[in-house]
């Protein structure tokens, strides 16, 4: 029950941070935006290890760990808040989306999954076919749009790779320790990084950009991190990536209705067959092998 309500919960927060995130640059810039989130998710964390009586670990592979989700927090998470700038919302989660495929690549790889099935090939050709589409809308918005889906695509990679690496090392650390760890690493990055390429404070934040970066902050990062790095210690790095398969239309139709983000049919193809591919990549090789356990040769005599 407790994988089923992280589950649920990964996904609710994952199809309302891209939003939040758009909303929280509008104005304090997407620097100063991150690492005020992170600031603040890290005060939560640190808060959160107190009151549950928790150390953090210093060993090798804690180390190691903490490195793996700094990828992830500070690689992944600054190339989409970057990409943000230029394309809608909804868009990050869809792009979000090709993870589980990215992610069954690293893990054939790196951890000697069997996840290269027809299957999965299958499901990376619908998965590039509706990047693709998605490519052609991007054209018509304009250059920077095409840069915005090239930094979510480096974000989603960066993402696989910290989730695969985490899954390599197997530290058996608390989902709270590992997330922050890897948080003390980034924030010290997201601050050296603000203080290089920005620096200036802002001189005036809207109410819907200040409430965005709280929310992030004080939910999105503390929570949303923690359960993400849960399901990581009890789940493989795939199922995990799984997330993704629901809260891409969520996203856009927040989008839609809230931020009034265009909604085309080019968009909502694109949508479906990266969908598809997640699909496919889930039941298309469990319904092959279902078939052919009951064909007759296969029968127990």
């Amino acid at each position: 029950m407790r994988i089923y309500l992280a589950y649920i919960s990964v996904i609710l927060l994952w199809a309302t941070t891209p939003l939040a995130i758009k909303w929280s640059i509008e104005g304090p810039g997407f620097l100063f935006g991150v690492t005020a989130r992170m600031a603040i998710g890290l005060a939560c964390l640190l808060l959160m290890l107190v009151l549950s009586g928790q150390r953090l670990p210093w060993h090798r592979k804690a180390l190691e760990t903490y490195l793996a989700v700094a990828v992830q927090i500070y690689g992944s998470m600054l190339a989409v808040y970057w990409a943000a700038q230029f394309i809608p919302s909804g868009w990050v989660s869809v792009i979000f989306g090709l993870m589980p495929l990215m992610t069954a690549i690293l893990a054939a790889i790196w951890l000697r999954e069997r996840s290269l099935t027809l299957g999965n090939l299958l499901a990376y050709v619908f998965g590039l076919g509706g990047l693709w589409i998605m490519f052609g809308s991007a054209l018509q918005l304009g250059h920077n749009a095409v840069l915005g889906i090239v930094g979510v695509l480096v974000s989603t990679f960066l993402q696989a790779v910290s989730a695969v690496w985490i899954k390599r090392i197997d530290a058996k650390i608390p989902a709270l320790s590992q997330v922050t760890g890897g948080l003390l690493l980034s924030l010290s990055l997201y601050l050296v990084t603000w203080a290089i390429f920005d620096g200036h404070w802002p001189t005036e934040i809207s109410p819907v950009s200040l409430a965005s970066i709280i929310y992030l902050g004080m939910i999105a990062t503390p929570i949303g991190f923690v359960l993400y790095y849960y399901l990581l210690l009890y789940q493989n790095a795939t199922k995990v990536a799984l997330v993704t398969l629901v809260s891409p239309v969520m996203a856009l139709l927040l989008g839609h209705a809230v931020n009034h983000e265009p909604l085309t049919m080019k968009i909502v193809t694109g949508t479906l067959l990266i969908l598809g591919a997640l699909l496919m990549h889930e039941f298309f090789d469990r319904l092959m092998s279902s078939k052919q356990a009951k064909r007759p040769g296969n029968l127990p005599k």
